[in-house]
């Protein structure tokens, strides 16, 4: 029997703490916030994709045209360098190139770039690497 009354009185009690108030509730939301906040701007090319796309123009240069997209929830970027690789039908790389998206990224945002090259002879595809970017304060 006091088994069951200490039991009673156990759960009683662990169970009535449990409710935050509003104030707390918030204050928490805010440390998480500032804490992904911190994450995102430490580390950019975490939550920096780049996709490409590429064509050639009239007068034999390539076109990449691509974006770059956030999958940050809080941090905005700014001027994201990117790396540009021309690969041959084998996937050697023929050349490497760094260039910069000079845009602001908002959290879940997607920005459009154009860049022209004249390419390496023998290139079959190209891809983009996002290297580094500024997060803004």
């Amino acid at each position: 029997m006091r088994l069951l009354i200490w039991s009673f009185f156990a759960i009683t009690m662990f169970s009535c703490g449990t409710e935050k108030s509003p104030a707390t509730e918030e204050l928490e939301y805010v440390q998480t916030k500032e804490s992904l906040e911190s994450i995102e701007k430490k580390q950019p090319t975490r939550f920096l994709r780049a996709s490409l796309k590429k064509k050639k123009n009239l007068i034999g240069q390539t076109v990449l045209r691509g974006s770059v997209k956030s999958t940050a929830t809080v941090a905005s970027y700014k001027d994201i360098e990117i790396k540009l690789r021309f690969y041959s039908k084998t996937g050697a790389v023929l050349e490497e190139n760094i260039d910069k998206v000079y845009e602001t990224i908002g959290p879940g945002e997607e920005k459009n770039f154009k860049l022209k090259y004249f390419a390496p002879k023998d290139t079959d595809s190209a891809s983009v690497t996002v290297i580094k970017a500024t997060s803004l304060q």
